[in-house]
């Protein structure tokens, strides 16, 4: 987990900027799980044309790289799978951003069943925990990295209270996800 002024260093600004994100990856994992090491955040974030504009605003230049406003465009307009880093200069630590629109579903439901807690003082907003985990299945079939599979584990012993398993059996079959999730769950 990243020092809470780190993960701050972003979510403050976007609060105050009113942007629409979810916390996913392995940020929100080890709010569902077992504390590691990570050192970024991932934000899905949902912007519009003032969104973009604000972001080297909300982001000085004086403490963060922001890409050009045009790349951010460019990527926000991808059909799928846009992303941009914002960096912070003197800690190095990274936001990945992930724009999406409501026409991505699992997106679309994860922001309408995000999770919002207090941490150190400010509001951070979670994806649920069945989408943490249906994304970290996808990486997983992607790249093939143990540490979602660990993530998964560890959300699913300490958070099972937590997770809807019918919305997550559902978002797993109708991704495909089933002999990922068998590396999981052999049951």
């Amino acid at each position: 987990m990243p020092e809470a002024d780190l993960l701050l260093l972003f979510v403050r600004p976007l609060n105050k900027a009113n942007i629409r994100y979810i916390i996913g990856g392995g940020v929100a994992a080890i709010f569902y799980g077992e504390p590691r090491l990570t050192l970024d955040v991932d934000f899905v974030v949902l912007l519009d044309d003032r969104d973009i504009r604000l972001m080297p605003d909300i982001f000085p230049a004086a403490d963060f790289y922001v890409p050009p406003l045009e790349s951010i465009h460019e990527e926000v307009r991808r059909e799928s799978r846009g992303q941009f880093n914002v960096i912070h200069m003197a800690t190095g630590f990274k936001a990945d951003f992930y724009p999406t629109t409501v026409a991505d579903e699992l997106n679309a439901w994860g922001f309408r069943f995000k999770r919002e807690i207090s941490f150190d003082g400010e509001t951070v907003t979670l994806a649920p925990p069945e989408y943490v985990i249906v994304r970290k299945l996808e990486y997983f079939r992607e790249g093939g990295s143990e540490k979602h599979l660990r993530d998964i584990r560890s959300m699913l012993a300490i958070s099972k209270e937590q997770i809807d398993n019918a919305q997550l059996q559902k978002w797993i079959q109708r991704l495909a996800l089933e002999s990922e999730w068998q590396k999981i769950s052999p049951a």
